[in-house]
C-alpha cells in the first residue's frame, strides 16, 4: 500500500512538471513561427538538448512501475506452473516452480526500483541544478 502511495504521488509529480515544460515549449514555437522560417537551402543546426527534468522523473517513475509489473508477471507464472506442477501431482517441482517465480520477481522488482530511483535521482538534480 504504501509503494502505491509513493508511486501515485511521483506519476502526479512528474504530470504536473510535463504540463509546465508544454506550455513552455508552445509559448517557444509560437515566438519562432512568428520570427519566420528559414530558407529552403538554409542550413539549420539543431542542437541535441539534454532531457528536461520532468523528462527524467517520468521515466524513472516508468522504469520502476515496468519492474514492478515485470516481476508481477514472473511471479504469477510460477505460481501458474507451481499450480500445474501440484495438479499433476508433482510437488517438487510444484515447489521449485514458485520459488524460481519468486527469485525472478524479486530480481526483477529490484533491478525495475534501482533504474527507476536512478533517473528520478538525475531529475531530481537538474531541478536543483536550475534552482542554484
Amino acid at each position: 500500500m504504501k509503494a502505491f502511495a509513493i508511486i501515485s504521488a511521483l506519476v502526479l509529480v512528474t504530470v504536473a512538471f510535463a504540463q509546465a515544460q508544454d506550455q513552455q515549449q508552445q509559448t517557444d514555437q509560437q515566438s519562432v513561427n512568428q520570427a519566420g522560417k528559414p530558407g529552403k537551402h538554409s542550413k539549420v543546426k539543431k542542437d541535441k538538448k539534454e532531457k528536461g527534468t520532468a523528462a527524467d522523473i517520468g521515466g524513472g517513475v516508468g522504469s520502476a512501475a515496468g519492474g514492478v509489473a515485470k516481476g508481477a508477471g514472473s511471479a504469477a507464472g510460477g505460481v501458474g506452473k507451481g499450480a500445474a506442477d501440484l495438479a499433476t501431482l508433482h510437488p517438487i517441482d510444484a515447489g521449485a516452480a514458485v520459488g524460481t517465480g519468486a527469485a525472478k520477481a524479486g530480481k526483477d522488482v529490484t533491478v525495475g526500483s534501482a533504474k527507476g530511483v536512478g533517473k528520478i535521482g538525475k531529475g531530481v538534480g537538474h531541478a536543483f541544478r536550475k534552482i542554484f
